[in-house]
């Protein structure tokens, strides 16, 4: 990577939920960035070497990241039109941030791979009376994040008003247990021999 890129996105600093959780993705896992904008977090990831997969509408926005091909897979699609474009894939990491389609979070849980982490952010219900989005469709419900990934292993959530910008977001740290040499969760072998 030339320096001169990098700059070009130093002013894109990533969320402060995902530089807090991120240390969670395994060593050189991949990382899968939905609704990536202009890759705030793909570079985050990408300075800590982890291979991208990174999936937008804009063309522009996906073009301006600029990351080596060798390290990431850039796909523009309308993921709330279209189909899925990663359909039976799994990551080690999904990362959301400032999107909701409500529809894609089953297969947003399902994309993450055993021993893989889910770190989502977005605006939820009191941000209409701060700024936009203000949108009922745009804006989660009490709990909607645990309801949806109740799957998972939640490390950390948080649901309240945050500022600098003044935002209303429910977040999410969650991670899938791991499959053991039986191919049963480890959480469930556990349950059997508690």
């Amino acid at each position: 990577m030339k320096d001169d890129i990098a700059s070009g996105h130093a002013s894109l600093t990533p969320s402060s939920w995902v530089q807090r959780w991120s240390h969670l993705v395994p060593p050189h896992g991949q990382v899968l960035d939905v609704a990536c904008g202009h890759g705030r977090h793909a570079w985050w990831f990408y300075k800590r070497n982890h291979p991208l997969t990174l999936v937008d509408r804009s063309k522009d926005a996906i073009e301006s990241i600029a990351i080596p091909a060798t390290s990431c897979e850039a796909v523009v699609a309308d993921i709330e039109n279209g189909p899925w474009p990663f359909a039976g894939r799994q990551f080690d990491a999904v990362v959301v941030t400032n999107y909701l389609w409500r529809p894609l979070l089953p297969t947003l849980l399902a994309s993450v791979a055993p021993g893989g982490v889910l770190i989502y952010e977005t605006f939820t219900q009191g941000n209409e009376t701060v700024g936009k989005p203000s949108r009922p469709d745009f804006l989660l419900r009490p709990g909607e994040l645990l309801a949806a990934f109740r799957e998972l292993r939640v490390v950390a959530y948080e649901d309240g008003f945050l500022e600098a910008p003044d935002r209303f977001v429910q977040r999410i740290a969650a991670v899938r247990e791991p499959l053991v040499a039986t191919g049963v969760p480890r959480y469930l072998l556990d349950q059997r021999t508690g």
